[in-house]
């Protein structure tokens, strides 16, 4: 079954090791809101005044005429705290306060807060500044305020019924005193006629009506008109906000974390990466072909690269059905790098490789080529051995007279017997090897020892041609051409541009195969989803793909 075919992994679940990660790897995220949130705890605690907080406690009586009974039912019954909280808060016991503490209205009732229990009748007044005596002044000064308001108030209301009720006394006195000038001076008491028996009865009914006035008027002015009293008042020292300093950069601290990893989390959501090869494969839906780690140096490791060029040995040792383009969503997958380690790596295995590229990115390619060509030198071939020379034949006399940079010999093809010819005489061999510099600084030796002669390996092809430039690492090549140069023997990689942006990459890829590459924890899972579509529906099939970064399957 071909590789292309495997369907998209399923979705696999996620655990707590991989809600776990998403802080671990937004940590910067993380430690930044928790230093910002840590920073405004320092600012709040050393930086912005203190705030002093004073606490006035008062005890609510009812208005009973008895001072001694007990009322019946609750005690929130017999006093309305949600009035007595009104009155609290009023107008006249804030500007008293602020008269008090020399502040302004609209400050007091920001600092003054009133507590009222469930069920009780004990008021607390918290009052809030920024200098204890402040805070102490303020607290007391708002109870003791609200106690006059709270009297002035019982006071004219018992003036307004003690009035009432005099008022009330003083026309049945007068109906009385009526009454009484109307009765005889003289009657009998045995036999009293009818109007005066009827003049009798309604003097007694008034009677009794200015007795009963009378005690309801006792009982209204016996009443008790005590609002209560202070049972506790502030005074130094009074609690701060710096006094729970420790617990407060502690409970910051933390609070700070949590915030950070809500952030990540937030984060995470908004901004979806590949982090797992199951993510990447759901996405592409095409089978995982390596994974290249980045050295210390920068540079992918070299036996990722290795293993990956093993993965893509059914495309590159079979038969060639066009080139082999890398692609990517982005610039910063590190696409330019895995290109150039894979296109040295099959150079070094004996490959001849096409590696096409754009202008723009040839810059960039460059230097990464030569540089795996130092660390990889190209290799010679094998020395080739000729058999020693046939012993030339013996000089003649003239030769031997005195002629010592040449031989006689008979004339080849003929002609006249006396004509000779010169044979150029053999130097003897050097006692160390000479350098040719055109071939690369590998020195060469002419001759052996055993006078066995040796040529000089044969010179390589200029670094440039007339298609690109051409690199020896190791055994093989490496020629650097354009993307769109024309098709040719040979292997062909192809370093496409960012795919989402430029289609020429995808126009080479539909007479080849493609390879995506993607980065963990760079590429975004939403724009490789939408280069795949785009792949698909120009009919390029992904070939497999290349994660890159740091592993943590």
């Amino acid at each position: 079954m071909d590789v292309t075919d495997v369907a998209p992994a399923r979705q696999s679940p996620v655990g707590l090791v991989e809600l776990a990660r998403i802080p671990l790897r937004r940590w910067r995220l993380v430690l930044g809101t928790a230093a910002a949130v840590l920073v405004a705890v320092l600012v709040y605690l050393f930086v912005l005044p203190a705030t002093y907080t004073a606490t006035t406690a008062v005890v609510v009586r009812p208005v009973v005429t008895d001072p001694f009974s007990v009322p019946s039912g609750g005690a929130d019954r017999a006093v309305n705290m949600t009035a007595e909280s009104g009155i609290a808060t009023s107008n006249e016991v804030i500007d008293k306060v602020a008269a008090i503490t020399g502040r302004d209205t609209k400050d007091v009732a920001d600092a003054l807060e009133v507590e009222i229990p469930v069920g009780g009748q004990v008021m607390r007044f918290n009052y809030a500044a920024h200098t204890e005596q402040e805070a102490v002044n303020g607290a007391n000064g708002a109870a003791q305020a609200y106690l006059d308001q709270r009297r002035g108030i019982y006071e004219n209301q018992r003036a307004a019924v003690l009035k009432s009720y005099d008022e009330t006394i003083a026309v049945v006195t007068a109906q009385r005193t009526t009454t009484q000038r109307s009765l005889p001076d003289r009657q009998s008491s045995d036999n009293p006629s009818p109007r005066t028996s009827a003049l009798l009865d309604q003097l007694r009914a008034l009677n009794d009506q200015l007795a009963t006035l009378a005690e309801q008027r006792s009982k209204i002015g016996s009443a008790d008109l005590s609002p209560g009293s202070i049972t506790s008042a502030a005074r130094t020292p009074v609690p701060s906000s710096r006094d729970a300093a420790p617990l407060i950069l502690a409970a910051g601290l933390l609070g700070g974390l949590l915030l950070g990893g809500l952030v990540a989390f937030v984060r995470e959501s908004l901004d979806r990466r590949l982090r797992t090869t199951a993510e990447a494969v759901s996405a592409i839906g095409a089978p995982l072909l390596g994974t290249v780690r980045w050295a210390r140096s920068g540079q992918p490791d070299e036996s990722d690269l290795r293993y990956l060029s093993l993965a893509l040995a059914r495309w590159v040792d079979g038969p060639q059905r066009g080139p082999l383009v890398l692609l990517s969503a982005g610039s910063d997958e590190g696409r330019e790098q895995v290109t150039a380690g894979l296109a040295a790596i099959l150079a070094g295995a004996g490959h001849e490789v096409r590696l096409g590229v754009t202008p723009e990115s040839l810059d960039r390619i460059r230097p990464l080529m030569l540089d795996a060509q130092r660390r990889n030198p190209p290799t010679e071939p094998a020395l080739t051995k000729l058999p020693r020379p046939r012993p030339a034949p013996s000089p003649t006399p003239a030769a031997a007279a005195g002629t010592p940079a040449a031989a006689v010999t008979p004339a080849a093809g003929g002609g006249d017997p006396e004509a000779t010819a010169v044979i150029p005489a053999v130097r003897k061999p050097r006692p160390f090897p000479t350098s040719d510099a055109k071939n690369g600084g590998v020195y060469r030796s002419t001759t052996t020892e055993d006078k066995t002669q040796v040529i000089p390996a044969a010179r390589t092809a200029p670094t440039t041609r007339t298609d690109g430039q051409e690199l020896r690492i190791g055994s093989g090549t490496v020629r650097l051409v354009g993307l769109d140069a024309p098709p040719a023997d040979g292997l062909t990689l192809l370093d496409a541009p960012p795919a989402l942006h430029d289609e020429r990459g995808v126009r080479a890829a539909r007479e080849g195969r493609a390879v995506l590459v993607a980065a963990r924890d760079r590429t975004r899972s939403a724009r490789l989803v939408r280069l795949v579509e785009r792949l698909r529906s120009v009919g390029v099939e992904p070939f497999g793909f290349v994660l890159t970064g740091e592993g943590r399957d």
